[in-house]
């Protein structure tokens, strides 16, 4: 019985996104007040309903309810809990239906916490943020409903994709949904401002605790996929161009140039339009993405396997939100008042080259990605690769001056700044970096011309974020307990800038160390075998045969020597799921900030060598890896501390307008 209700809770969902979808908007249009509050209990109605729809089919997975097709096709019985839950989302139909309750979620919190923002432009969003509910809630009941029955019930399930029975997968899809979909309430504030035909600094101010939230969830579900893909799939790497990440990078870019551009619109009223068109463009990424996720226009390991009939209801719905919304932007945006006039030396200049990289860049990676599915319709099914050698040449050259302005830009003025004063300022910071750039090369002695490059532009921005921090607080400028003062006065957003611009560095040196200075070996090993890579010795003492909840495992055990001094066992695994009919490999990794050795196990070398015990063997060690995941730790609490930054919370503008009101003398 508990699949009907939530099927329909989704029915009445539906119900109240049409109905919100109208009267507000109609209200703000005629000035009836009742009729635009009516977006926040409809708002409420609406997450209301969607989560008992979700809390139904988590109930579902819970009780493994092999009556609902969906729970039969992504569970099983002796799957341990926490994946029976993560197995929620972990299909087509389920992810779908995360995806709706977040969008919902959304919408709910601006109908609560946005006491400040004009009851017009409340109504307005709120509207357009049910017409995005209608369109999913649509698609989800007409062609993806997640409580469909299924008789006779089957014994047992068919088994989550063993890939996806992670720990760090389990958390992936959530995070990556709520960035996604938290754009959305930006679209929904864009698409309003333009109906209304009014974007100020009031406006900008709205939209940045939205933008930021979403993009530290974006920010986390992209370094969460890329630290999983590291340890899980036992090649090594944190990230491969996969068609599928790319759809996650691109709305990270954009949204990084909108968290930019909105600061300019706020200041000093300036790229006004630009911000809208980023916020519509952000989501529109959003929204190709899951397009090409589930269109079946790939197959990927984060590609759900769906038919193609529901790839074009999502490719009407993203024609008509895209087209309707740029549509609307070319006949508004002219009409909006330019902002405040700038030099090419200053503050609103370094934000704009920012913007036009990271536009660029979300281009470059746009055209990488579809030119290949373009190529093979065009064909008739020739198929064509775009890798890793492209996107390395045409998007890493085009980060480099994007991290070296933002060195520049935290120390240029608004409106127009002394660029000589500010290189003065920096002739230390970039001493040092170049001899940073020298000592890797004496340690490295060998490695690309760009590595070296991108190790000391990383090194100027992290050293000229942290002068620039300490010039704000003075610190051993003035006595320590006047520092420590200026800290706890200092804005908790320039704080939040301060760590996020070093968090950047920090995962860039990652990036770089990893990428340029990796060592590999692959060999095939019989017990008491040793390979020698970067100085350890690693002994193969032979495998074993495991089991687990839901699998069997060989694991190797690794004996791991340095100096003939012995430092750890490793023990990477081969798991088979007998269910799912599939293998996957577990890594085994010593982890130090230095760098990460890292093993892994293949099949046997063939089966008359693999029952005399010989395997495939793989050996990395990866200098400065583990720097790409807390430089994206940083990035993510850096935009925290900027969203607790109280000038960033939805209720202050009207309380500091009220106060500036109350100074006015009475006539």
């Amino acid at each position: 019985m508990t699949p009907e209700v939530g099927h329909f809770a989704l029915a009445l969902a539906l119900a109240m996104a049409l109905v919100q979808s109208v009267l507000p908007i109609l209200g703000a249009t005629r000035g009836n007040v009742l009729w635009m509050q009516s977006a926040r209990w409809s708002a409420l109605g609406q997450v209301g309903f969607v989560g008992i729809a979700f809390a139904a089919l988590m109930q579902a997975f819970v009780t493994s309810d092999f009556t609902v097709t969906n729970v039969f096709e992504n569970s099983h019985s002796l799957k341990p809990m926490l994946f029976k839950i993560a197995g929620t989302w972990g299909s087509h139909e389920g992810s779908l239906l995360l995806w709706v309750f977040i969008l919902t979620v959304f919408g709910a919190a601006v109908s609560v916490f946005g006491s400040n923002i004009p009851d017009a432009l409340k109504a307005r969003t709120l509207s357009v943020q049910a017409w995005i509910s209608v369109g999913f809630l649509t698609f989800m009941l007409f062609t993806s409903n997640p409580f469909d029955r299924l008789y006779p019930p089957p014994p047992n399930g068919q088994d989550l994709n063993p890939l996806l029975q992670d720990v760090g997968l389990a958390m992936h899809p959530p995070l990556l949904y709520f960035g996604y979909v938290g754009f959305s309430i930006v679209f929904s504030f864009a698409v309003a401002a333009l109906l209304e035909g009014r974007v100020d600094a009031a406006w900008a101010r709205w939209v940045r605790p939205w933008t930021l939230a979403a993009w530290m969830s974006l920010t986390a579900g992209i370094a969460l996929g890329s630290w999983w893909a590291y340890y899980e799939l036992g090649w090594g790497g944190w990230w491969f161009w996969d068609p599928v990440e790319n759809v996650s990078f691109m709305p990270w870019l954009m949204g990084t140039a909108l968290l930019h551009s909105a600061i300019v619109t706020e200041k000093r009223g300036a790229f006004k339009s630009w911000t809208i068109l980023l916020a519509i463009l952000t989501f529109s990424l959003s929204l190709l993405g899951t397009f090409i996720v589930r269109s079946g226009l790939l197959t990927s390991v984060h590609a759900f396997a769906v038919d193609p009939e529901r790839g074009l209801y999502i490719l009407g719905l993203l024609a008509l939100s895209i087209g309707g919304s740029l549509a609307l932007f070319s006949w508004r945006a002219p009409m909006m008042e330019p902002g405040g006039l700038f030099k090419p030396v200053s503050r609103e200049a370094g934000l704009l080259v920012n913007n036009l990289i990271l536009a660029t860049a979300t281009g470059v990676v746009l055209f990488g990605t579809l030119y290949p599915l373009f190529y093979e319709a065009i064909t008739g099914g020739e198929k064509l690769s775009v890798g890793p050698p492209f996107f390395n040449a045409a998007f890493i050259p085009m980060m480099l001056p994007l991290v070296f302005v933002m060195g520049l830009g935290p120390y240029l003025s608004w409106k127009r700044a002394d660029l000589a004063g500010v290189l003065q300022r920096l002739r230390f910071v970039a001493v040092l970096s170049v001899l940073a750039t020298l000592a890797v090369w004496y340690l490295t002695q060998g490695g690309p011309v760009l590595g070296y490059l991108a190790i000391m532009i990383a090194v100027w921005l992290l050293l000229a974020t942290v002068r620039e921090w300490m010039m704000r607080v003075r610190l051993f400028e003035v006595s320590f307990a006047e520092s420590t003062r200026r800290v706890k006065s200092l804005p908790r957003a320039a704080h939040g800038m301060s760590l996020a611009h070093a968090g950047l560095a920090v995962a860039m040196l990652g990036f770089t160390g990893s990428s340029v200075w990796k060592s590999e070996e692959i060999v095939f090993v019989t017990p008491g075998e040793a390979v020698t890579i970067a100085g350890f010795n690693v002994t193969f003492e032979g495998a074993d045969r495991v089991r687990g909840a839901n699998y069997f495992a060989d694991r190797a055990n690794l004996t791991v020597r340095r100096d003939g001094e012995i430092l750890t066992q490793l023990y990477p695994e081969r798991r088979t799921y007998p269910v799912a009919g599939s293998n996957t490999t577990e890594s085994a990794i010593r982890s130090t900030l230095a760098g990460d050795l890292y093993a892994s196990i293949a099949e046997p070398a063939s089966k008359e060598v693999g029952a005399s015990g010989a395997w495939t063997l793989r050996i990395l060690y990866e200098p400065l890896v583990n720097f790409i995941w807390i430089g994206s730790a940083m990035l993510v609490l850096g935009g925290g501390l900027s969203l607790s930054d109280r000038r960033l919370r939805v209720g202050v503008p009207r309380r500091r307008i009220a106060l500036s009101l109350s100074k006015v003398p009475a006539e």
